[in-house]
């Protein structure tokens, strides 16, 4: 793969964009519920305790932001990036969709489905950087990772 020049300027605004669409909007609906009662009812007892989730994010924020990163320096197309901005944006709006509906609305149930489809939006991401940037692809496992189990957490508030 051509070595492509290290551009600062692109990395901070990536890096900036994830945090705050998905950190600062996913943080809003968050704060909302997580001390309450209703969340404490919801909860299953496989839910690791409230303080590991921002370090969790925060560590997964990043490596997004930094695939991001990868795979638009490594693409060689506007149609390239076009598709990867397209993918990566539907994946951004279903990971805010998910804080909305299950610490906003509280329609846990809903949120499963919806959060079916934000994995699936990251399976479909890393299917298409994989062919790009191997970096941008082995930085998302975190995230496939990370969500597969806040399904199963999901699945057991909704359906318990």
């Amino acid at each position: 793969m051509k070595e492509r020049p290290f551009n600062f300027k692109l990395l901070v605004f990536f890096i900036v964009l994830v945090f705050v669409l998905l950190g600062g909007i996913g943080s809003y609906f968050t704060s909302m519920s997580t001390g309450s009662d209703w969340y404490k009812s919801v909860q299953p007892s496989i839910t690791p305790p409230n303080w590991v989730f921002p370090i969790a994010w925060n560590f997964l924020f990043a490596t997004i932001a930094f695939s991001l990163y990868f795979v638009w320096i490594y693409s060689k197309s506007k149609k390239q990036k076009k598709k990867i901005a397209i993918f990566f944006g539907i994946n951004f709006i279903l990971n805010m969709l998910w804080s909305a509906l299950f610490f906003g609305l509280h329609l846990v149930k809903l949120a499963f489905f919806e959060l079916a489809l934000l994995w699936i939006s990251i399976l479909a991401i890393m299917l298409i950087v994989k062919k790009i940037s191997k970096e941008s692809f082995w930085l998302l496992i975190p995230y496939l990772i990370w969500i597969a189990f806040a399904g199963v957490i999901n699945y057991l508030a909704a359906f318990h």
